[in-house]
This record gives C-alpha cells, sequence and structure tokens, in this order.
C-alpha cells in the first residue's frame, strides 16, 4: 500500500477528508506520518486521534530554511513517502525540497488558479466584484502556486458575501477534490510530465481536469 505524508500548519480540514478517505478505501493507500511548523496545530492532534505519528519541527531550532527543509526530508524519507500532501501548509518550500520531491508534491490553492496565487484569496475575489471563486489543486514547482492545475472547483460569489462565508463555501469543495486527486495519483492514473500534469495518459489543460 503506498505511503501519503502530509504537512499541515493549521486546523488541518483537508488533512481530515483524507484520512476519512482513506478510511472508507476510497484512496487505496495510507497517511504514514504527519508534519506541522506550528506544535500547536490542531491538524497534528487530528493524525493522533486517528493512530498515526504527528511531529512538529519549527522553524526556530534551525538556521536558516534550507537547514529546517533538510531535516524535513529526512524525516519524510524515513517514512517512505510515495506522495507529499501539503494541506494548509504555510511556510515557502526551498528549491531543494521541491526539487526532492518533484512529480510527487501536491497544493491545495483556495483560487481559481492563475488568479490569486498567494494569500487573502478571499478577500481579493470579494473586492474584485468576482462572480465566481473557487479552489485549485496542483503539482508543486518553485513558482508560488505556479506548477501544473489538476482539478479545480468553483463556487458562486453572493451579494454580501464575507470572506468567511465564501471560505466555508470553498473548503466544502475542497474537501471533495483534494481526496479525489489524491486516489488519481495513489492508483497511477495522475503524473507530472515536462511541466505539465497528465492523467491516464492525456495531458491536461491548463485548467486542469474537466469534470462532466
Amino acid at each position: 500500500m503506498k505511503k501519503i505524508v502530509v504537512l499541515v500548519s493549521g486546523n488541518g480540514s483537508n488533512l481530515q477528508a483524507i484520512l476519512d478517505a482513506c478510511q472508507q478505501g476510497q484512496i487505496n493507500g495510507s497517511v504514514a506520518a504527519v508534519f506541522s511548523n506550528k506544535a500547536d496545530a490542531w491538524g497534528l492532534e487530528r493524525a493522533r486521534m486517528a493512530g498515526i505519528p504527528a511531529h512538529a519541527i519549527e522553524a526556530a531550532q534551525f538556521s536558516d530554511r534550507e537547514a529546517f527543509d533538510r531535516q524535513l526530508m529526512l524525516e519524510i524519507d524515513a517514512y517512505g513517502a510515495d506522495l507529499v500532501v501539503l494541506a494548509g501548509y504555510m511556510r515557502i518550500l526551498s528549491p531543494a525540497f521541491v526539487a526532492h520531491y518533484h512529480q510527487r508534491l501536491l497544493n491545495i490553492h483556495p483560487s481559481l488558479l492563475p488568479k490569486y496565487p498567494g494569500l487573502h484569496t478571499h478577500r481579493k475575489a470579494i473586492e474584485n466584484g468576482d462572480n465566481e471563486h473557487g479552489t485549485s489543486v496542483h503539482f508543486v514547482t518553485d513558482e508560488l502556486d505556479g506548477g501544473p492545475v489538476i482539478l479545480q472547483a468553483t463556487v458562486p460569489i453572493f451579494a454580501g458575501d464575507t470572506e468567511d462565508a465564501l471560505n466555508a463555501r470553498v473548503q466544502q469543495q475542497e474537501h471533495a477534490i483534494y481526496p479525489l486527486v489524491v486516489s488519481w495519483f495513489i492508483d497511477g492514473r495522475l503524473t507530472m510530465q515536462d511541466n505539465a500534469a497528465w492523467m491516464d495518459g492525456q495531458k491536461l489543460p491548463a485548467e486542469g481536469y474537466a469534470v462532466d
């Protein structure tokens, strides 16, 4: 059975969705360990409650980002990870880390990429008067939130929406699509080649897989 390592910085609701999908057999793999850069991240407690090893590695222990990431790589590799999943992991990864997990590193971002990379995506969508917003699962490259998109989900923006209301609507979609993409990778259907996402041997368009 293939092994997944998940990195979190906070609540870990996407981690929970992946744990549930593994338990229900929707993902033909298992979460081998969870790591966080914050010792008080609730995502670590979710892992412990599921009987999964949970580790905190905090930046203050290291001289620089590269040293932090070297230690993180050592600890991830000790679990034999086939796939590394970023689930609300709020650290910029070093080029060495991204290169080490090239083609097996996934992230979910709360916008319809390439729109709104970085932070405060819900606020930006509301302030710009957008009619829709959403979330994107993508492979990770050195470009911030710029790797090949695999799958997106769209939600409407209603008049009077707050950031919290929009966030809740987006998260509901995240919890559906992230485990699905993880299952595709674990089953060998999804790959990254030539800086593009490929599904069942077909190169995906820039916006990712189109769901009928």
